[in-house]
């Protein structure tokens, strides 16, 4: 049976981490200031109520403000930024850093059935009729699952984004288990998830080939106490404690654009 699960991709997605070149943003003249939020809000406010952009100010010291794009394409993941770096305030940000990918879902339990079925038929795999087969379960679930593939930015006050990779070392190597067994511990890992619905939003993302991470994680929730207890309980289940490897997490509070002012003026975000 091959190795390789299928899966189905959505949205482009793009993470912008940035730093405000604070001693420079204070020395420009309020009439300025207030000229250049404004244009900057102008650009945000509309992308944030059709849930395809969204700011937040982050916590700690890996950047102050981070930027979620989702959309159709890697193109018009390009046009956002570069219609960001075009406006006047970009002239007062440092990108930190970024993240690329796409959100993903995962078919193990529809591949695993699929290649079953086509070995018991005696169907070789990368034939024709392999293909054609395979190509008409990801159809059916492209169209299944469109709302997930392609959300919009939960509205949530606080979001927590990392990236992670599966181990491939020389003693765990996550890519040379069964498929069978990568379904049984996927399943496990999703059943802890499932456990935490309508508390927490997850979107995942695939990676591969795009950055140096396989995955990007992000979470979205009001409370952000959600974000540990979640985390901490999937550690115990085996696919996280044998086989998954953590990159920086990166945690941010929501700001809608009509509150970029006040935050470039030194006031937390507000709610509501």
């Amino acid at each position: 049976m091959p190795a390789l699960p299928l899966t189905i991709e959505g949205s482009s997605v793009l993470h912008q981490m940035m730093r405000v070149r604070w001693s420079a943003w204070r020395k420009v003249p309020a009439g300025e200031k207030q000229a250049l939020v404004k244009e900057a809000a102008a650009a945000l406010e509309p992308l944030e109520q059709t849930g395809e952009t969204a700011l937040y100010s982050m916590l700690g010291h890996k950047g102050d403000l981070m930027l979620v794009h989702f959309r159709d394409s890697f193109d018009e993941l390009n046009a956002a930024e570069i219609r960001l770096q075009n406006l006047q305030l970009a002239d007062y940000l440092e990108p930190s850093t970024s993240y690329l990918s796409v959100v993903e879902l995962g078919l193990y339990e529809s591949t695993v059935k699929l290649y079953r079925s086509l070995v018991e038929r005696g169907v070789e795999p990368n034939t024709p009729e392999w293909n054609k087969e395979t190509e008409e379960v990801m159809a059916r679930q492209k169209q299944a699952m469109s709302a997930r593939l392609f959300p919009k930015i939960p509205d949530s006050r606080y979001i927590c984004f990392y990236p992670m990779d599966r181990r491939r070392g020389e003693d765990k190597n996550w890519y040379t288990l069964p498929i069978e067994e990568r379904q049984r511990q996927m399943d496990e890992h999703g059943q802890v998830g499932r456990r935490y619905a309508g508390k927490v939003q997850q979107i995942i993302t695939g990676s591969i080939g795009f950055d140096d991470w396989e995955w990007g994680v992000d979470l979205f929730a009001q409370d952000p106490m959600i974000f540990k207890k979640l985390i901490y309980e999937m550690r115990f289940d085996e696919v996280s404690a044998v086989y998954a490897l953590f990159g920086t997490f990166y945690v941010g509070i929501r700001v809608p654009g009509a509150q970029l002012g006040k935050l470039l003026s030194g006031e937390a975000p507000g709610r509501g």
